[in-house]
């Protein structure tokens, strides 16, 4: 029960966060400078500027199609997580958005800081296995069916379509269209960024001629299991020991350093890991990042 709801305090602090995060970037910097919408809401602009037709209640209506198509391969749980994340964030939205700062300044510092700000609010509730709807579920729909693209690369496609749809259908300028895409690409490379580098790590290659013990000084330094692979070198044809050890890249040094410390002569290897899954790491249903 305890573990219950700190985990669901978490996830309401996350959203708060997140909400922040998204109302600065919209009323503080996207909203002053004019940028096209995307999204939901930008769909149901279009609309609003070629049929007249209201954009809330089309958004509503535009949501419930994407709900349906999605509902089966999110689940229930989602669901109900993202319910609450859009509830949270559109009501900070609502409350702090009004007393914000305009920003006059520079388009393109403007666009900048847009795209960041997005791309930290959205990774950090996706993290936590949620979503503020609209876009959201189309997003990670796609993501289920093709694991191999990036939530960022997903995003970035389905706002760039909204954009260029927008720039024929109502006349957005073309500066308009280029600040667009400027920000939604920084979006998407931070959003992928985070969420990467959460399940990110090193991979270490160790060759020594203690490899036993460096096994067992990583075992004691950093508490991380490690593997010991058959090798024979190409150049004397003496069968060797090597280490393999997937780590942090705070215990890679650690690691490292202590390697050398066993025998400064040893062969090491680093390599990044753009994903680990497993014991110690993120397991392979674990659905929050964070």
């Amino acid at each position: 029960m305890k573990e219950n709801a700190k985990r669901i305090s978490i996830d309401v602090l996350v959203d708060i966060i997140g909400g922040i995060l998204l109302t600065i970037a919209t009323y503080s910097f996207a909203v002053p400078a004019d940028f096209p919408m995307t999204g939901v809401s930008g769909v149901a602009l279009i609309f609003y500027q070629s049929f007249g037709l209201p954009v809330g209640a089309l958004t509503v209506i535009l949501n419930i199609p994407i709900i349906i198509c999605c509902y089966k391969t999110l689940g229930k749980q989602f669901y109900i997580k993202s319910l609450r994340s859009t509830l949270i964030t559109s009501a900070v939205m609502d409350i702090l958005g009004p007393q914000l700062p305009l920003y006059q300044g520079d388009l393109i510092l403007a666009a900048i800081c847009t795209g960041v700000l997005l791309g930290i609010g959205y990774a950090i509730i996706f993290m936590r296995g949620s979503s503020t709807g609209g876009f959201d579920f189309i997003m990670m729909a796609i993501k289920y069916y093709r694991p191999h693209l990036s939530l960022g690369k997903i995003g970035f496609a389905l706002d760039a379509m909204v954009i260029l749809i927008g720039a024929v259908t109502i006349g957005n300028g073309m500066d308009s269209v280029i600040y667009g895409l400027v920000l939604n690409y920084l979006y998407s490379t931070v959003l992928d960024r985070l969420i990467s580098g959460t399940s990110s790590g090193k991979l270490t290659l160790i060759i020594s001629d203690h490899p036993r013990e460096i096994v067992d000084e990583i075992d004691k330094l950093v508490d991380r299991g490690s593997t010991l692979l058959k090798a024979i070198g190409g150049y004397t044809g003496e069968e060797k020991e090597v280490v393999m050890c997937a780590s942090s890249s705070k215990e890679m040094y650690a690691i490292r350093k202590r390697v050398h410390e066993i025998d400064e002569r040893a062969f090491v290897i680093v390599v990044e890991s753009n994903e680990v899954i497993g014991e110690g790491f993120r397991l392979p249903d674990d659905t929050n990042l964070m």
